[in-house]
């Protein structure tokens, strides 16, 4: 009677040692992934910073050139109006006024046209340039997960 009882607890016992070998490698295996998820993850969020601070300084380069722009223009124009007050001035007749406002409408229209398409080039050159590095990533990222 003790004879079957030690084989089968001795086959019960490596069976129970098997169990606690395959829980082990599981457990190993497990902690070997969340490693490498959690090291993938860190990777990810340090490019994600670094490209944030990327765009945020390429965003503000721009945002300075386009109001350094402005203000040159708000200079300009401000300059034209004195001028403009200057001449009116010295002008003797109804008619000469008429035609010195006419002129200086003129080429106020046409300045503030030009200094609108200017801007609006700048504004659309820091949307791309903002923009670019951005999707240039995201492109990158894509052909990463096909």
């Amino acid at each position: 009677m003790n004879a079957p009882n030690r084989t089968t607890t001795t086959k019960s016992s490596n069976s129970t040692g098997n169990a606690g070998q395959v829980l082990r490698e599981m457990s190993e295996t497990s902690s070997t992934q969340t490693k490498q998820a959690f090291e993938q993850m860190t990777a990810a969020t340090a490019d994600a910073t670094t490209l944030m601070k990327d765009t945020y300084a390429v965003a503000v380069k721009h945002a300075q050139e386009y109001n350094g722009k402005f203000i040159e223009f708000a200079r300009a124009n401000t300059e034209a109006a004195f001028e403009f007050v200057h001449q009116v001035a010295g002008v003797k007749s109804p008619s000469e006024f008429f035609e010195l406002s006419a002129s200086h409408s003129r080429r106020q229209l046409e300045t503030l046209t030009e200094q609108a398409k200017e801007l609006a080039a700048l504004a659309q050159k820091a949307v791309l340039a903002t923009t670019e590095r951005v999707h240039s990533e995201a492109n990158k990222v894509s052909s990463q997960r096909s």
